[in-house]
């Protein structure tokens, strides 16, 4: 496959584009809410211990949601679920912005709402590539975009919330990031796969998805990959506080960014031979590889080049770590599999950041990356000492939710 070929070809496919743009407006106030919450909190005159902890409980109740609602969408069907929980999740940011942070007991009802009800798009998205998709090598092109694409979400929302802070209020903000998260999320729904996918009959069973060995181990692993990634953020503010701060932080960042987005769209432009468990491990190693010099933490010039290394295996790792839930997933559980992925990277990224906090200040900025190789080196262990859990193939193949090929409608 020629370089880009796969990803020209898998975006002319009916209804392609229109979901992966819709999925990413839609999850936009996953990038913006952390931010939006603290600068509403502080500019009503919460204190940052306040600020930090709503912001906290907002991230919590998202992590907890995900699951809840795939296992939701894979029983009831994508547009009813996804337009519902939009719906209530923009009416907790409402909520927020009109009763402020006091009296606190309402202020954390209301952010855990908007966390609570966060849709599953993400997950939904991956679900619905196989039927949407014509060739296998076009949803893993879909799958290595998908992951890539993050990377520019995570960036952009940041800076939406700045300008309607500066055109507006922070109040203005959280609204918007709710109305964003509705407007993505009619987008989706209102499409032909998504109105018409269905998700198979499923094994009643209460641990749903996690029942599959293949999956616990890919989940725990991929939590200590959102450990590392956490305190990778941290750590740069750690550095650039002690590098003459300004925009350094962000410098560093956006070079992590730059190097996912890169090793992403590469290794979606290419066709990969052998299974994608034994691919992830070896992706993985890369991985915790690039992730160990960080701790040298020389000049800026060369902190930047290390901290685009690190960030090159992280779109591949995800990419090849959502072709591998899509073969592990039990039948008629595979958006609440895609669900957990984001819950287990999530929740390891939000101890990460706690945990780096503390040895970045006590430890040194040395001490804060670390945190970061250690979370790559036991991302990969659990890997490698679990790895009989995924030698087994699913039990379940590519899955298809709909009769026909909807690329074909």
């Amino acid at each position: 496959m020629a370089e880009g070929t796969g990803y020209f070809d898998m975006l002319r496919t009916r209804h392609a584009a229109r979901l992966l743009g819709g999925t990413l407006l839609g999850r936009l106030p996953n990038a913006m809410a952390a931010l939006a919450i603290v600068l509403f909190t502080r500019a009503e005159g919460g204190d940052y211990t306040l600020a930090g902890a709503l912001s906290a409980l907002y991230g919590v109740a998202t992590a907890i949601g995900q699951p809840l609602l795939g296992r939701a969408v894979d029983k009831r069907g994508q547009s009813a679920v996804m337009a519902g929980s939009a719906l209530l999740s923009a009416a907790g940011f409402a909520l927020f912005a009109a009763v402020g942070p006091h009296p606190v007991v309402l202020a954390a009802v209301a952010v855990v709402v908007a966390g609570l009800f966060t849709p599953p798009l993400e997950a939904g998205l991956r679900a619905l590539w196989p039927s949407v998709l014509r060739r296998d090598d076009q949803v893993h092109a879909a799958y290595a975009l998908d992951a890539s694409a993050q990377e520019v979400m995570f960036a952009i929302g940041p800076l939406l919330v700045t300008l309607v802070v500066a055109w507006a209020s922070e109040a203005t903000a959280l609204v918007v990031t709710g109305l964003l998260g509705v407007a993505g999320t009619l987008v989706v729904v209102t499409s032909r796969p998504s109105r018409d996918w269905r998700g198979e009959a499923r094994e009643p069973h209460w641990l749903g998805a996690l029942r599959a060995p293949g999956l616990r181990v890919l989940f725990a692993s991929l939590f200590f990959v959102g450990v590392a990634l956490g305190s990778i953020a941290v750590s740069s503010v750690a550095y650039a506080d002690e590098h003459g701060g300004g925009t350094q932080a962000g410098w560093l960042l956006a070079a992590l960014g730059a190097g996912a987005l890169t090793g992403g769209l590469v290794y979606g432009s290419r066709k990969w031979r052998g299974t994608p468990e034994r691919r992830l491990k070896l992706l993985m190693v890369g991985l915790a590889v690039c992730y160990l010099p960080l701790s040298l933490v020389p000049g800026l010039a060369a902190m930047i080049v290390l901290s685009g290394i690190s960030g090159v295996f992280l779109a591949p790792v995800l990419a090849c770590a959502f072709v591998v839930v899509d073969r592990h997933a039990p039948v008629g559980t595979v958006t609440e599999a895609f669900s957990w992925l984001v819950t287990a990277f999530g929740v390891g990224a939000s101890i990460g950041t706690a945990a780096a906090g503390p040895a970045a200040q006590y430890g040194g900025i040395v001490a804060g990356y670390a945190v970061a190789g250690a979370g790559g080196i036991v991302a990969l262990l659990v890997l490698l000492v679990t790895g009989r859990g995924l030698a087994g193939h699913a039990d379940r193949s590519s899955p298809e939710p709909v009769a026909a090929s909807l690329a074909d409608k």
